[in-house]
């Protein structure tokens, strides 16, 4: 039995009365059921645009897809109303969730004008949309107009703004339909015809100055001011054409306050306003650099300073097995300075690094570094790793990692 598709006829239609034709059980989840209606205003997921939502009685529904001429609907059953399971025939008062529909108007409408906008500006042609999470893409072919070869970020803030403007013009959102493709054709479509019967047009501003019209099976508003912002983030090329990221009413609203917290947040800690944040982040940006060229400097000078004087105690020790403590140096800047005894120390170096607990042993390969680590340091709860000429030894706590140093010099001794 063919299903009466409210929406078609009033998107803004949330609550109706309906018919149970038909009621199947889920394949694998008992807890599940297919079911159609002989009128709904759930819209199949279709055209990029996710499904509608919302209850089915006391049932709630989760999917609707549509087949042929009958959209399926797949309710769950829950624990609280399994002892009364819906049948054929039964009555039952149905709801959308208007939040996600309204949702779902916005974007797409949204997406409807900007690739007017596309078309109209650039002869860029929409060839692929989706209705992501976090944003929306359409993917721009450029065609219409070969003389145009890219879109930069620059042309995309154009369209953005005519995009922009037809929203705040309101221009009237209408859906036009036919049976057949001849008198459809007549329209200023911006993509060819995909198909020969029930087309729905939707023209957003007359027919004769239209700011988009074309081909869709998705439920818009009535008005274009509904849609309320259109905001893009950004261009990439992608498979020869440039997939535009971007997004419409309440999550592109929603985005920038998020965005403004941010950037407010950061503009008081800097004790700047939004206004010149980006010049003094720069100005801070510099100032750290210099501060870091400097650190650098004092940390080579640190190092080399340490070397002199482990340079001094492997002069006159006659140990095999040396340990040097660095309480100052993390575990990395311990490596750096062990790199001035790899290969041409005949001793085994242990440089310890206080801050992580940890030691760097080193040596010309006389002693095999990465061996005494891997067989060793485990006695100790210590983990790590390295080759004949370096490796390092990491502890949980200060006792475990000299334990471990006191027994390499037993072992070695």
């Amino acid at each position: 039995m063919k299903t009466t598709k409210l929406y078609q006829k009033d998107v803004y239609l949330k609550d109706w009365d309906a018919h149970i034709t038909s009621v199947q059980k889920h394949s694998t989840d008992e807890a599940l059921l297919y079911i159609t209606l002989d009128k709904t205003a759930f819209f199949p997921e279709g055209g990029g645009q996710s499904c509608d939502t919302g209850v089915l009685g006391p049932y709630e529904v989760i999917d609707v897809q549509e087949d042929n001429d009958q959209i399926i609907h797949t309710v769950r059953i829950t624990e609280e109303c399994c002892h009364n399971r819906p049948s054929e025939g039964d009555n039952v008062h149905c709801s959308i969730s208007w939040d996600r529909r309204f949702d779902n108007m916005q974007r797409h409408c949204g997406e409807h004008i900007l690739s007017g906008i596309f078309f109209d500006l650039f002869g860029g042609v929409n060839r692929g949309f989706h209705m992501g999470q976090e944003y929306m893409t359409i993917d721009i072919s450029l065609e219409a107009k070969p003389e145009i070869t890219e879109i930069t970020y620059e042309m995309a803030l154009e369209a953005e703004r005519g995009a922009n403007k037809v929203i705040w013009s309101d221009a009237p959102v209408t859906v036009l339909r036919f049976d057949r493709r001849e008198d459809a054709e007549n329209l200023p479509l911006r993509k060819a015809l995909a198909f020969d019967e029930d087309i729905s047009i939707v023209c957003v501003g007359s027919v004769e100055n239209a700011a988009d019209c074309v081909a869709c099976c998705g439920t818009h508003p009535s008005t274009a001011g509904q849609v309320g912002i259109i905001k893009i983030y950004k261009v990439e090329k992608y498979k020869g054409m440039f997939r535009i990221y971007f997004e419409a009413g309440a999550r592109a609203l929603n985005d920038y306050r998020v965005k403004h917290d941010i950037l407010t947040e950061l503009s008081n800690k800097y004790s700047s306003s939004v206004e010149d944040f980006p010049l003094k982040l720069r100005i801070q940006e510099e100032k750290l650099s210099a501060i870091k060229d400097e650190l650098y400097h004092i940390r080579k000078a640190f190092i080399d300073s340490h070397c002199e004087k482990l340079d001094e105690l492997l002069s006159v020790t006659d140990e095999n097995v040396v340990i040097y403590k660095l309480p100052q140096l993390s575990l990395d800047d311990v490596f750096s300075m062990g790199k001035h005894y790899m290969n041409n120390c005949t001793k085994l170096i242990m440089l310890y690094s206080q801050k992580d607990t940890s030691f760097i042993l080193v040596s010309d390969g006389s002693y095999d570094c990465g061996k005494l680590v891997k067989e060793y340091a485990s006695f100790y709860k210590g983990k790590g790793g390295g080759n004949k000429v370096s490796a390092r030894a990491i502890f949980t706590s200060e006792h475990d990692a000299f334990l471990f140093a006191d027994l390499i010099c037993k072992h070695l001794s």
